[in-house]
């Protein structure tokens, strides 16, 4: 028997021509057409890099003269408060059989730091115990023990000046270090205890939770986080949603409505002031991250940063639903009276924003006074890592916020303790 003839299954023209003259086969192209990395790179040439900016092209941004010039920055501290301050600290040390090898002062803004090398064989606990002793001595308030300074192998001991100095916001937007600043968001928050600009990357943090007393700073500091987004950052990069129970602490921000405010359709003001509407934002954030985690998932990248590097270079196509995504920053001011109106209704989509939100640019900035379990959940303090905490009336308070004491000695009106999760770091808060 002869063999079967193998067939192709795949027809072509010339199997399926036939005698017919009105029959005639043509086989269809097909419609995608997949260009090669060349040929990406001379159309990229051709039309050039994708630039946000061009969508409000006609944008300046803020001049550095709309700030209020709080004085040049100069320290006001005299060589005989050092020297008496010196002096008082050795006294009392050596009231209590601790010798000291050498002694050196840093002038802060707020606070003169005094490092101290113990003689061999003191303990260090035997000095962190004599912290309210040193303050008598000293006769002043707010003073703090740092033992030993992480990675110097001194000890050190904050006293705050007489006359304390102002940061202005001024001095620090126009300091090098933040107009040079590398960051994705870059936040300046005042000047260290050495006299340094302190500047952030809240991209890197990923989200903030800001704490303390009534009075003590939050709102300030919540402002200069905000003042240094809007000088370093053009609209069409980032989106403010703010949330503001006060009413009146946030409301300056309503002018730039327009360009840097993301609002709900339909809503009246962009500054959420019902704690009812609140509900509502949240979700739609929570949408909102979902549909850019598809957006990362169908690019192949892990995070917004390779996604927005990736649409800038042209390699994402806007007819498949790609577009150029700026960050969000969700700040909320006096969240307790949140959870008191709302509740669980906030609860779960701001947990679920903490889990999940900062690989696709949106991030979160909480004040409450007192981050006590009942207002904010474990799940959620879990995923703020960076933790500021202004002045607070008693040690429990600051374990609550910074999970170690320190808040508690502060001096208030913007003295702060930054905490990003392995170090302290004392700050005086930038006043705007």
């Amino acid at each position: 028997e002869p063999e079967a003839e193998e067939l192709d299954p795949t027809p072509t023209a010339e199997d399926l021509n036939s005698d017919d003259e009105e029959f005639s086969v043509q086989v269809a192209a097909s419609d995608d057409v997949t260009l090669s990395d060349e040929e990406l790179d001379r159309k990229l040439q051709e039309f050039g890099e994708y630039d946000p900016t061009l969508d409000l092209s006609s944008y300046e941004p803020p001049v550095i003269d709309l700030l209020v010039d709080h004085g040049s920055g100069e320290l006001t501290v005299t060589k005989e408060e050092l020297e008496e301050n010196k002096n008082n600290i050795v006294r009392t040390l050596g009231h209590y059989n601790i010798g000291i090898e050498r002694i050196k002062a840093t002038i802060g803004p707020t606070v003169t730091l005094y490092e101290i090398i113990p003689q061999a064989g003191v303990r260090i606990s035997k000095i962190k115990n004599l912290e309210d002793d040193i303050a008598l001595s000293l006769a002043a308030l707010g003073i703090r023990i740092i033992a030993p300074i992480p990675g110097k192998g001194t000890i050190g001991i904050e006293v705050p000046n007489s006359n304390p100095q102002v940061v202005g916001m001024r001095a620090v937007v126009a300091s090098d270090k933040f107009q040079n600043s590398g960051a994705e968001l870059p936040i300046v928050l005042g000047k260290t205890i050495s006299n340094e600009t302190f500047v952030t990357d809240l991209a890197k943090m990923p989200h903030l939770l800001m704490a303390g007393a009534t009075g003590q700073g939050k709102s300030v500091g919540l402002n200069a986080i905000l003042v240094s987004l809007l000088y370093k950052k053009h609209p069409s990069q980032i989106k403010f949603v703010l949330v503001d129970p006060k009413k009146v602490e946030l409301s300056l921000f309503n002018k730039i409505e327009r360009h840097f405010l993301a609002k709900l359709p339909g809503s009246e003001e962009a500054i959420i002031t019902d704690t009812k509407k609140v509900v509502a934002t949240l979700n739609s954030l929570c949408i909102e991250m979902d549909e850019r985690y598809e957006l990362l998932k169908d690019a192949q990248v892990r995070n917004i940063k390779e996604y927005n590097a990736k649409f800038i270079k042209r390699r994402l196509n806007p007819e498949n639903g790609h577009r150029y995504l700026p960050y969000i920053v969700l700040v909320v001011d006096e969240f307790a009276d949140l959870i008191m109106t709302a509740g669980r209704e906030v609860e779960t989509p701001i947990a679920r924003l903490a889990q999940l939100a900062r690989a696709i640019g949106i991030h979160l900035i909480i004040a409450t006074q007192r981050p006590s379990v009942n207002i904010i959940t474990g799940t959620i303090k879990a995923n703020f890592p960076a933790r500021i905490a202004f002045r607070v009336t008693s040690k429990v308070d600051s374990r609550t916020i910074l999970d170690s004491g320190g808040a508690e000695q502060l001096i208030g009106r913007g003295d702060m303790l930054l905490s990003t999760g392995n170090d302290l770091i004392r700050i005086q808060c930038a006043f705007v």
